[in-house]
């Protein structure tokens, strides 16, 4: 609707590029962020709800989970995976988004929108089960 890439044109062929761009960016991104990044260096990523205490410090948490992941040793360190993984994605866009698009603004966007992303979703892991219980009085 915004015609975010004028390039790729409007209508069904548009929406088709633009759908298969953003398909492409996410599952290179859980790819890399998920699977290879965490093999090369043995840390977890997988997300652990802390599931007790205020609204400000369950959140607090679960943005935190971004920035600090458990390795494969259980110890803590800075999540690589997810901000290398994330970058690996934008960069590697630029060989199927339009030319014009490609510049250094446009993949710093990508990786920051691939990384907040990231942080709703910790988020709505975190507070789902709650919110699931609240509406189905389980």
């Amino acid at each position: 609707m915004r015609n975010e890439y004028p390039a790729w044109g409007r209508g069904p062929e548009g929406f088709g590029k633009r759908y298969g761009g953003a398909f492409a960016d996410q599952t290179v991104s859980n790819y890399m962020t998920e699977a290879v990044f965490p093999t090369l260096l043995h840390e977890d990523p997988r997300y652990f709800r802390l599931g007790r205490g205020g609204f400000w410090h369950r959140t607090g948490y679960a943005v935190s989970r971004v920035f600090v992941i458990r390795t494969d040793d259980g110890g803590r360190e800075f999540n690589f995976s997810e901000f290398g993984g994330n970058a690996v994605m934008a960069v590697g866009a630029n060989t199927y988004y339009p030319r014009g698009d490609r510049t250094i603004t446009a993949t710093a966007n990508r990786w920051g929108t691939q990384v907040g992303l990231d942080i709703v979703f910790n988020v709505a892991k975190e507070f789902w089960p709650d919110i699931r219980r609240g509406l189905t009085g389980d």
